[in-house]
């Protein structure tokens, strides 16, 4: 689909029910097949089987006229579900996204530790200063003595798999694209450097726990990276590399059939031809990617493009400086937001519902039109990214009626987005959860926004 196509209306649109119409067709087809298989009816003796369904997908704008909730229908609808213990410490704002108007909230001005909802942050200060087609560039110049330095640009999405097989990010740039290049220059590689300078100050944000690098969950940022460090780059929580610059070094060296055991770090002399380049995904893709699958990289190194593009520095301090400055520039409120990083791992990190809300409301409804992409970058419940595995099925379910972004760290579990309702009105949430495991937390916050989505709430 067409992300600027379907921008049409004021506020968010459905497309989440074809979702069903596929599932239940790939169903329908399996089932089918599996029953021929054991079948011994002569061929006379069996009906006609129906064309199979095409589904064609369309944008189907929500109707501004759709019934408008009250303050109170909301407050009956979820009261019961609101007062879960499981909820632990709840921070929490609900607003109509047409109108602007706050039906419900609880403790919203107050901060609380936000987890991975920050990337909503992140994302928003992103479409607020850089082009939708902005691109990095990752080149390979010659250095001295059959040499040759890989210059970072800062995109961690360039992978180490070959052309033609997948990568964790999608239309990711390739090191073997580099390597083929290099090759058709004619330049005799006799070894392999990294250039990270394009980055200052530190590389590993002092809040952060280093076990989480084997955890996965992050790796120093450098401005040379393949896979945002992942040793294995296929799998979201695969293990990281403590020195990715050098790790994406050794996987050039490895296409070029050089040594890769003294790869090494340095600077790219003044002046020196490049005989390779190679392009990262539009900033709209790598966006999409950092928001649906929560990758804690990608949003470090977008935050700081943003930095460079508002004349601050290029690095992590930098970055954090730049989210909560754009933020406040464009309007939007920051009261009480507090960052020590820009992707919601540091325990540090302060935000409040109602931050986390006004930013959506901001998104989906007709605060800011640059801000209108973030609504169709967020994972869709029981279908992609970190809800693919939230909201379940059944009558009563939310799933393909929500679109969010999830938080969770120890005793920390969050969720911030929007939900259509039955009677077709876009609501906008936000949800902070402090006090209580994701085992209890998770499917209290999910029954919060499920009711949401069964209410016509008047």
């Amino acid at each position: 689909m067409n992300a600027r196509a379907g921008r049409r209306g004021n506020v968010w649109w459905t497309v989440i029910p074809l979702l069903a119409v596929v599932v239940v067709a790939a169903v329908v087809v399996v089932v089918a097949l599996s029953v021929d298989s054991g079948n011994t009816t002569s061929s006379a003796d069996v009906p006609t089987r129906p064309a199979l369904v095409t589904v064609s997908p369309v944008v189907q704008p929500v109707a501004a006229n759709a019934p408008e909730p009250t303050g109170a229908g909301i407050t009956g609808q979820i009261a019961s579900a609101a007062a879960d213990p499981a909820l632990g410490d709840l921070g929490g704002q609900i607003s109509d996204a047409l109108t602007g108007q706050v039906l419900w909230s609880a403790s919203p001005q107050r901060s609380f530790i936000p987890a991975s909802t920050t990337k909503v942050l992140t994302a928003a200060a992103a479409l607020l200063t850089l082009p939708l087609d902005k691109q990095i560039t990752t080149s390979v110049v010659v250095g001295s003595g059959g040499q040759v330095v890989l210059v970072g640009g800062g995109d961690p999405t360039l992978s180490v798999q070959p052309d033609g097989t997948a990568s964790f990010f999608t239309d990711a740039a390739r090191i073997s694209d580099l390597a083929a290049q290099i090759q058709r220059s004619g330049v005799r590689v006799t070894s392999v450097a990294v250039d990270t300078g394009l980055y200052t100050g530190t590389s590993f944000a002092p809040s952060w726990e280093t076990a989480d690098i084997a955890g996965g969950s992050i790796a120093p940022i450098q401005s040379v990276m393949a896979d945002s460090g992942r040793i294995d780059p296929t799998e979201l929580y695969s293990p990281r590399s403590a020195t990715p610059a050098v790790a994406a070094g050794k996987a050039l060296a490895a296409d070029l059939g050089v040594s890769s055991s003294a790869v090494t770090e340095a600077t790219a002399p003044t002046g020196a031809r490049q005989i390779a380049s190679v392009r990262s995904a539009p900033l709209e893709t790598r966006l999409r990617d950092m928001l649906v699958d929560s990758d804690d990289v990608l949003a470090e190194t977008i935050a700081i493009e943003v930095a460079q593009a508002t004349g601050g520095p290029s690095s992590l301090d930098g970055g954090v400086a730049a989210v909560q400055s754009t933020l406040a520039s464009a309007g939007l409120d920051t009261a009480g937001v507090s960052l020590s990083d820009t992707n919601g791992l540091s325990v540090r990190d302060r935000l409040s519902a109602a931050v986390l809300d006004g930013i959506l409301r901001a998104a989906a409804g007709t605060g800011n039109a640059k801000l209108r992409p973030l609504v169709e970058m967020l994972p869709i419940s029981g279908a992609t990214g970190t809800l693919a595995d939230r909201f379940g099925n059944g009558a009563r379910s939310g799933a393909g009626w929500i679109k969010a972004k999830t938080g969770s760290l120890t005793d920390v579990n969050t969720l911030a987005g929007i939900v259509q309702t039955r009677e077709n009105r876009v609501l906008t949430f936000a949800l902070l959860s402090n006090g209580t495991d994701a085992n209890r937390a998770r499917p209290a916050l999910d029954a919060v926004v499920t009711r949401l989505r069964d209410c016509g709430c008047r």
